[in-house]
């Protein structure tokens, strides 16, 4: 520890004695500092024992020194040391009494110890602090590279408490907490989700102290660092502590912060071979070669092929494109998918990525992410926390998209279509499947479809699409031109014989004619389109036509 008043008083060759403020003389001294100016205080940053012989004091003067006395005290010096025999054979009652009045310590110095002495001896002390340490730190970073090694970062955070003596948390990249040392921490980390992602937004590498000032309902100082070398923090550390952290301490901090991001930040280069062997599976899994992709998998995805799991494919469209669903579904999203939603600066497939990593990374599960051009393909276990955790981000995104946010920018929305559960060897009909549920998601103005949402449902929302109303356009254009010769109501008339599948009395007294009239319409048609409406390919394409150009009327 620094030295003390006490230290320098016990210090057999200074021989220094206590004349006031016996009761505070386990005050930390920062360094010991002469001056003999009447007011010394601009010159002091808190903490010093300033040395005097009262050169330029009138020390006898009890008014002059309790201003001075009072002034010391307010600056932060933390004792007095008065030199007997220069200026005066002993330290005046008035400075005395005004010292124990502000309860400022004291300290006589006699006249055979220089003041040299003494800062030596501070000085001394403070080295070998300084050096007790940085030997504790190394000793501390030894421990925890240790611990890290043989535990992972569950040990590393153990030996971290233990060396704060107080605990230690570890946060993912959406502020959930992954592990706690001790245990009964969880529930204190817990508290600070918000904080962990109050700190997600600024910059890396970025710090903040909760708590400590008495103004929150707990007693601890808790420091919040955050992981990771790129433009976000992919995880962030919580120390909490009864005091301010020593230097020690700091040191073992410092440890922690270094190697819990080379743990959860994964060198440039292991990524990329991880992401060739991901890209490696998923092609021989889709030209239906599973054995060797078992293979080529290993430990690294192998257990995810060992179980039913789901092909999740998603691509960013542009705003314009984008159409509210009124089918949207109305589950309600979870807290943590709504914070995440609400942050969708930045690449959508991206923060798609963090969310389903990060997932799997809480639940000790395997997830394999592919980025495929424009693309982003995700392999993860049915039921599994990454697949859950995709579909409250999208219910969330879902929830707070609104016809406003859809015409106020032009950056890319997120839409992601999911297979059903499916085992290896058909995972070529899974992605199929993603793909035909990303289509549906696209058509329908939805963020998140899955493949068993298809067969739900009408058909209609389908035709919701420009390429399916040109052609609707373009099949119908005759017979609108020719009612728009006010010659005959062609298109109602077609309307209603479709949707009485053909029936002539029934479709004539919906239109209020008779139904030779309605065949003679009917002949129209052919003749005007050119196709038989016996063809029920024929009566199946202008039925669609006409609920297409319906709907976009």
């Amino acid at each position: 520890m620094p030295p003390t008043l006490a230290s320098l008083v016990h210090h057999s060759a200074l021989k220094l004695t206590v004349r006031a403020g016996e009761d505070r003389l386990d005050v930390p001294v920062r360094w010991a500092h002469v001056s003999e100016l009447a007011d010394p205080v601009p010159y002091m940053e808190g903490g010093e024992l300033l040395l005097i012989t009262a050169l330029k004091l009138d020390a006898e003067d009890p008014e002059a020194m309790r201003r001075y006395v009072k002034r010391l005290a307010g600056a932060g010096v933390v004792g007095l040391g008065f030199a007997v025999g220069v200026n005066y054979d002993e330290i005046p009652g008035a400075l005395v009494e005004a010292a124990r009045e502000e309860g400022l310590p004291l300290l006589e110095v006699p006249r055979r110890t220089p003041f040299l002495a003494i800062s030596k001896a501070v000085s001394a002390a403070i080295a070998a602090d300084q050096y007790r340490s940085v030997t504790a730190g190394f000793a501390a970073q030894r421990e925890l590279t240790k611990q890290a090694l043989a535990g992972g970062p569950e040990g590393l955070l153990a030996a971290l408490a233990s060396q704060v003596d107080g605990w230690a948390a570890l946060y993912d990249a959406s502020g959930a907490v992954v592990a706690t040392a001790p245990e009964w921490a969880g529930r204190r980390a817990a508290r600070l989700t918000a904080d962990v992602e109050r700190l997600r937004e600024r910059p890396a590498p970025a710090s903040s102290v909760v708590g400590g000032s008495g103004t929150s309902d707990f007693d601890d100082r808790v420091e919040l660092h955050s992981l990771g070398t790129g433009r976000r923090p992919r995880s962030a550390l919580a120390v909490g502590t009864a005091a301010a952290l020593g230097t020690a301490e700091r040191y073992a901090v410092h440890s922690a912060i270094a190697l819990l991001t080379l743990t959860t930040e994964r060198s440039r280069s292991l990524q990329a071979a991880e992401q060739r062997i991901g890209v490696a599976v998923l092609r021989m899994l889709l030209a239906g070669e599973p054995e060797h992709a078992r293979t080529v998998a290993g430990d690294l995805y192998g257990g995810l092929l060992d179980a039913p799991f789901r092909l999740i494919v998603a691509e960013t469209v542009a705003v314009s494109s984008v159409r509210i669903a009124a089918d949207a579904p109305t589950r309600v999203p979870s807290a943590a998918a709504l914070a995440a939603a609400a942050d969708t600066n930045g690449d959508p497939l991206e923060a798609l990525t963090e969310v389903v990593e990060s997932a799997a990374a809480r639940s000790g599960e395997a997830v394999l992410v592919v980025p495929e051009r424009e693309r982003l393909v995700v392999l993860a276990a049915d039921g599994g926390a990454a697949v859950t955790a995709c579909g409250e981000y999208a219910v969330a995104l879902e929830a707070a998209r609104t016809r406003e946010q859809a015409s106020a920018g032009d950056e890319g929305e997120l839409v992601v279509g999911v297979s059903a559960p499916v085992g290896p060897i058909a995972a070529a009909a899974a992605y199929k499947q993603a793909e035909q549920a990303l289509s549906v998601a696209r058509r329908r103005g939805r963020v998140y479809v899955e493949h068993e949402q298809l067969a739900s449902g009408s058909v209609l929302p389908l035709l919701a699409d420009d390429a399916v109303r040109a052609f609707a356009d373009g099949l119908l254009r005759p017979l609108y031109e020719h009612d728009a010769t006010g010659r005959g109501d062609l298109v109602a008339s077609l309307r209603a014989w479709l949707s009485r599948h053909g029936q002539w009395d029934a479709a004539a007294a919906d239109l209020g004619v008779h139904r030779h009239t309605l065949r003679y319409r009917m002949r129209r048609v052919e003749e005007i389109l050119g196709r038989s409406l016996d063809d029920p390919d024929v009566r199946m394409e202008l039925w669609l036509a006409l609920k297409a150009t319906t709907s976009a009327e």
